[in-house]
């Protein structure tokens, strides 16, 4: 009785987040009917916040002005540069603010700053847009997020995903598919429940008047991430807006592998603090958005949680072995082989533009990769911002 107890606890804490992360995604695999967008507006402002960009900036403004109208600004925030970004993005085209602060490093101190900037002009916009100094919006991408913040007066995130590249190696693959799986079908199944995208980092549109009151200035490593989650408690969630698109290319493997632990590292002590208590609001409140985004913290990166499910599995088969019942591990192995099931959906419906089947046999090797990550959680978590490495150098 003692053993099946024990292996029931052990399932339902396993069970709990499979269970939400198959939901959603098999919720948001089905394709989205695109509807057209109309013009952006007139005060529209494109804010980036740039350090150490100089390999990449300059194509990045001229890329941005290929799809902007003219009406739309550009403003580059060279935060604390040691190399000619300001230079090169001014030359490319861009409006160009430099921050110098060796204190206040990271990407919520350069984005208030130019907030700070906008503020104190002749004229404040109406959207403002946030990109990455490294980043790509598609054609049509402005218009769309634009159309889709003045229509609803909330935030607006585009797609993010890595650039497809089946030619790179599959651990890169891997990783830009696990972005497709969490950016796109977990975000669109969360929507289409009636909850909130999570906001990215990057292609993300604010109405003026949010983006003028937002508590930017932090030096969290997952300040997206947090501005989500408070803008949900204040009631402005965020749309999805399938009809935009930003894109970045590959890092090299060991920039991404630091890049995942900065990332990860935030999300799970994000996820770690705030969860529970916003499961608790939302169920206290009837907040829908704030209980779908909190079952949505619950659930770890993909690879981190096939390794928790494996691992909660063999100890359930080790304590069924000693005597517990069989149906806990009856029940966990359903809800494995059925978050694993959708996965491979997502692999088939969209999936194989990233990873290819190759790649794809190779997922176990993902997992031992991004094992330092977690055991680094654990050990000694990642705390400082840094620049990720970029293929440009």
């Amino acid at each position: 009785m003692v053993l099946s107890v024990l292996c029931w606890i052990l399932v339902v804490a396993a069970v709990t987040p499979l269970a939400i992360f198959t939901f959603e995604v098999a919720v948001g695999v089905p394709n989205s009917r695109r509807i057209m967008a109309g013009s952006a507006v007139a005060r529209t402002i494109v804010l980036i916040p740039a350090h150490d960009e100089a390999g990449g900036v300059a194509a990045t403004v001229a890329g941005l002005r290929a799809v902007a109208g003219s009406g739309v600004r550009i403003l580059v925030v060279a935060d604390n540069c040691s190399d000619d970004t300001a230079v090169l993005a001014r030359t490319a085209g861009a409006e160009v603010i430099e921050r110098n602060d060796a204190i206040a490093r990271g990407k919520g101190y350069a984005l208030a700053f130019g907030r700070d900037h906008i503020a104190n002009g002749e004229e404040t916009p109406d959207i403002v847009v946030v990109m990455d100094a490294d980043c790509r919006l598609a054609p049509g991408s402005i218009e769309a997020l634009a159309a889709a913040v003045t229509r609803s007066g909330q935030p607006a995130q585009a797609i993010n995903l890595i650039a497809p590249d089946r030619a790179a190696p599959p651990m890169t693959q891997i990783g830009g598919f696990a972005m497709v799986v969490k950016n796109l079908y977990r975000s669109r199944g969360m929507t289409r429940m009636g909850g909130s995208a999570l906001l990215t980092g990057t292609g993300m549109a604010f109405p003026w008047a949010l983006f003028a009151g937002a508590d930017l200035g932090s030096g969290s490593l997952v300040e997206d991430l947090g501005l989500g989650i408070a803008l949900v408690k204040a009631g402005h969630a965020t749309l999805l807006v399938e009809d935009a698109g930003v894109s970045s290319a590959p890092a090299p493997p060991d920039a991404a592998l630091a890049q995942r632990t900065r990332w990860e590292h935030g999300f799970l002590d994000t996820a770690r603090h705030t969860a529970l208590p916003l499961l608790w609001s939302g169920l206290r409140r009837g907040a829908a958005k704030e209980f779908l985004l909190a079952c949505h913290l619950l659930v770890p990166p993909l690879a981190l949680l096939m390794t928790v499910a494996a691992v909660v599995l063999a100890m359930v088969l080790a304590l069924t072995a000693l005597g517990a019942s069989a149906v806990p591990a009856i029940v966990l192995a359903a809800a494995l082989a059925a978050a694993l099931g959708v996965t491979f959906v997502a692999w088939l419906h969209g999936g194989r533009r990233w990873l290819s089947g190759a790649a794809l046999l190779k997922a176990p090797l993902y997992i031992l990769w991004k094992l330092p990550i977690y055991l680094g959680f654990l050990r000694r978590r990642e705390t400082e911002w840094r620049r990720t490495s970029r293929s440009d150098g």
